[in-house]
């Protein structure tokens, strides 16, 4: 294979990453490592290095629209970002000492578990009165729907903290956004709307991935070749996501979020225990 057509599948597959990743939260990374592990053949370390640096471009093409269009709670997302950033710097320095095989597997088991929470039955929301600790940050909020402004009550804000503290050093560990936990912990545990969290997840992940980013480019697991297409890729996938979502059905974008980790975390599991890396 040429060094002109790698890289022009690398970005083909970087636009789709960047778009699931918008549209669900994910961050692209949790796309894109697998992706070029398994189909391109690169080391995991350097496959996560250079998704740090896509889950920063995503964060920025699609964040930005979010906010501007009242789906992302910004005041949520600086709450949670302390969590995620201690977390991901935690993870960025333990990396060097675990094996490939065992990231592999951990990331599997991640992408499955993610994908259960996501699609069991969902509880009736709104009936509950919010955590008074979510009152007084004044994390309850709304979102534009098709009939107009709905507002929502945020419950259980400590466990959504710890939540995207372990998102973070996975984030770290991984070179993912963790985009799937902490989308997870604000719709799980915190009972934010869907599309609210899918939203605060991209403004997240771009400070979370930054916070490990640097140590992976100190230990020399950033190569420039390989990390710009994966970025302008994700970064052109993001923007058209961002477009998309506003119209988008909560359910579809739930199979749409599961089916794509399912696939991903079985692959990711049978290559780290066969050690086929």
């Amino acid at each position: 294979m040429t060094v002109l057509l790698f890289t022009l599948l690398i970005l083909i597959c970087a636009f789709g990453a960047g778009l699931l990743g918008s549209l669900t939260g994910l961050g692209g990374g949790i796309v894109i490592v697998p992706l070029l592990v398994l189909v391109f053949k690169v080391n995991i370390h350097y496959a996560s290095g250079a998704s740090l640096i896509s889950v920063i471009a995503t964060s920025s093409g699609a964040a930005a629209a979010y906010v501007r269009e009242g789906y992302s709670n910004v005041r949520i997302g600086m709450f949670l970002e302390v969590a995620t950033t201690l977390g991901a710097v935690l993870g960025a320095f333990v990396v060097a000492s675990v094996s490939p095989a065992a990231i592999s597997i951990i990331f599997g088991v991640v992408l499955l578990f993610s994908s259960y929470l996501s699609l069991r039955k969902q509880k009736a929301r709104g009936t509950n009165p919010p955590d008074r600790l979510a009152t007084l940050l004044r994390m309850n909020g709304e979102y534009p729907t098709t009939q107009g402004k709905k507002s929502y009550n945020v419950r259980r804000v400590p466990i959504g903290f710890l939540v995207c503290h372990a998102a973070g050093i996975l984030s770290g560990l991984l070179g993912i956004g963790s985009g799937a936990l902490k989308v997870l912990g604000m719709d799980q545990a915190m009972e934010i709307p869907f599309k609210v969290s899918t939203a605060t997840s991209n403004f997240m992940i771009g400070v979370t991935a930054a916070a490990s980013a640097g140590i992976y480019f100190h230990r020399g697991y950033i190569d420039p070749a390989l990390a710009m297409p994966v970025m302008l890729g994700v970064l052109f996938g993001a923007f058209v996501g961002a477009r998309i979502l506003p119209g988008a059905t909560t359910r579809y974008l739930r199979i749409l979020f599961s089916a794509a980790i399912v696939v991903l975390g079985v692959e990711m599991l049978i290559k780290g225990i066969t050690g086929k890396l």
